[in-house]
């Protein structure tokens, strides 16, 4: 990491050494140590008949030199590297986005041959593999055991465990929440499920398009008068005193200066809300969105099942007994339906009942025995989010699951639609299940299911090649490709900080869906600051630049007006870090 900061750390040095000695050779060395890399680029950009703000910097370092305004060179020079480090920064951050999702899958596999349990680096397709509870399936396979029940979130969005059966796919980055199952290998490590995605996520980095940073769509115009200015003046007086003043002036500090600040004072404002913006691009990109697409569960959602209704069917029983029945019969499982009837048992502060001989089978529920009477939990008419509790062989009762909408989803996705901004929904899901949440959300925009990874990454390359800047806001795994490709990426981060916070550009620390709106918000308030701060001191120092050029303004005066312009600029791009919503 400290050699992204060597020449800037270099630069500073050499000009606080200068201040301490006067000494002006300094100056000249860290001068021409700092502008190796500007020299490069520009050439680079003359070659590739590219404009940007490089070429009025480099004629202002020179401007300075020849004018002996080696501290003014210098400060340049700093801001210049100072600028192009956090750049490579940003880059370097986005691409560590593949160690967490590398590192999430296990470098070694229990390999279970005859009864003997032995780790080992590779498999082959046909061998079979042990997966303990809690860890990460490695590798596609068919099950083996008899039954599984398995975590899926991470690639699917499905809040609610999936229950497998014998010889059913179970795919590589999914969880074995269950007891220890053994799995048949169906392919190698580079062709699994996980891999595919590691994969999608590698290529959506490097297919990214690269950020045009505002200032550069200014610096064509400015460097145009300002060359415009001299050339007037030399042709009319001969004065070389007159072009140096002009050119000092034109020293881009305004265009170099006015965005990276205000754009840190973005990032400090939204930091204050636990929204944290990796890089100072991502905000400026985040201002021109104009379409974002949003994953269901876990983003709009909270991402975790909640009884939504009970419905008794043995009208001897109040719901008050059932629940107590249920809790109790649930105490012991570590099914998310069984947290969520504890949760909602107490939430009514219900005492749970006393269960013996309690048995869960994975794929054909929990049983156990209170008072005498046989109890169990099965599916209910192969309903996913449905269940019903039995006693005996008489149904009871049933118990309807949901994922519940965030309280602030409605208030947020209007507000982002009054802002015209398209909105589209990229599910996992069933598409019963997504009328049902549609319903209970009451708003209307696009709606897509039964999306896989590859799905959410097409819907987002499709509005990119229409030129629509566009967003992704996510929270799982499944969402990393997408995240990655978009032209913003936003996760909301759970506990575990899993790799889609890594392949995002904005990450919420909290669950808040108003978040994604006050990030827009501050995008928007920070681009304004620096475009008033960009005019400002462009209209400044034109203003200037034409007193110099009627020698109103000598050299030395234009370098001590320019730095107050800076100053200026400064001062009215730190308001980006006032924002209040």
């Amino acid at each position: 990491m400290f050699e992204l900061f060597f020449v800037p750390v270099i630069v500073l040095t050499g000009i606080i050494v200068f201040l301490l000695t006067h000494l002006s050779f300094l100056l000249l060395v860290v001068i021409v140590i700092g502008s190796i890399e500007l020299v490069i680029d520009t050439a680079r950009s003359v070659y590739q008949r590219k404009f940007a703000l490089d070429y009025i910097a480099i004629v202002a370092i020179l401007t300075g030199i020849f004018t002996g305004e080696y501290l003014v060179a210098a400060v340049i020079v700093l801001m210049l590297a100072g600028g192009n480090t956090l750049e490579k920064y940003g880059v370097r951050k986005a691409k560590s986005a593949l160690t967490k999702l590398t590192s999430r899958i296990p470098h070694s596999v229990t390999l279970a041959l005859h009864n003997q349990i032995k780790e080992i680096a590779t498999v082959t397709i046909g061998e079979e593999i042990l997966v303990r509870k809690g860890e990460v399936i490695p590798l596609d396979g068919s099950l083996v055991s008899d039954a599984a029940l398995i975590d899926e979130s991470s690639l699917t969005g499905e809040v609610f465990a999936q229950s497998k059966h014998k010889t059913m796919l179970l795919r590589s980055g999914t969880i074995n929440i269950g007891n220890p199952i053994i799995i048949r290998v169906r392919t190698i490590d580079k062709d699994s499920t996980y891999r595919k995605i590691i994969a999608m996520v590698e290529l959506a980095q490097q297919e990214k398009s690269p950020l045009i940073r505002i200032a550069d769509r200014y610096s064509v115009i400015f460097t145009i008068i300002t060359f415009t200015i001299v050339a007037v003046t030399y042709a009319l007086t001969g004065d070389v005193q007159r072009v140096l003043a002009i050119l000092v002036l034109a020293t881009p500090c305004p265009l170099i200066l006015a965005t990276p600040i205000a754009l840190m004072g973005g990032v400090n404002a939204a930091a204050s809300r636990r929204i944290i913006i990796k890089s100072l691009s991502s905000l400026e990109v985040l201002s021109r969105v104009k379409a974002m697409l949003f994953d269901k569960t876990g983003t709009l959602t909270l991402g975790k099942p909640e009884l939504r209704t009970i419905t008794i069917l043995d009208r001897k029983l109040a719901e008050s007994q059932v629940l107590a029945l249920a809790a109790g019969l649930e105490s012991q499982s570590l099914h998310p339906l069984a947290k969520a009837i504890l949760r909602e048992a107490n939430h009514q502060k219900i005492t749970a009942e006393d269960f013996t001989h309690i048995q869960e089978k994975i794929g054909e529920g929990i049983s156990g025995i209170n008072a005498g009477k046989h109890y169990h939990f099965a599916k209910f008419e192969k309903e996913e989010m449905v269940v019903g509790f039995w006693q005996e062989k008489t149904c009871i009762a049933t118990f309807a699951f949901a994922d519940v909408v965030k309280p602030d989803a409605v208030a947020t996705l209007r507000s982002l639609q009054q802002q015209g901004m398209a909105l589209s929904l990229y599910t996992g899901d069933e598409n019963t299940h997504t009328q049902q949440f549609l319903k209970d959300l009451g708003l209307s925009f696009s709606v897509h299911t039964h999306c896989t990874p590859e799905d959410k990454q097409k819907g987002i390359h499709e509005l990119q090649s229409k030129h629509i800047v566009t967003a992704m806001i996510g929270d799982g795994i499944n969402d990393a490709p997408a995240l990655a490709a978009a032209d913003v990426g936003m996760v909301f981060s759970n506990e575990e900080q899993t790799a889609s916070s890594e392949a995002a550009d904005i990450v919420f620390l909290n669950g808040n869906l108003d978040s994604v709106s006050d990030a827009v918000a501050i995008s928007h308030h920070t681009l304004l600051i620096a475009t008033q701060s960009i005019f400002f001191g462009i209209g400044l120092s034109i203003i200037g630049m034409v007193a110099a050029a009627f020698g109103f303004i000598p050299p030395i005066t234009g370098a001590l007006l320019q730095e107050v312009i800076d100053v200026a600029v400064i001062l009215n791009a730190l308001r980006a870090s006032t924002w209040n919503s």
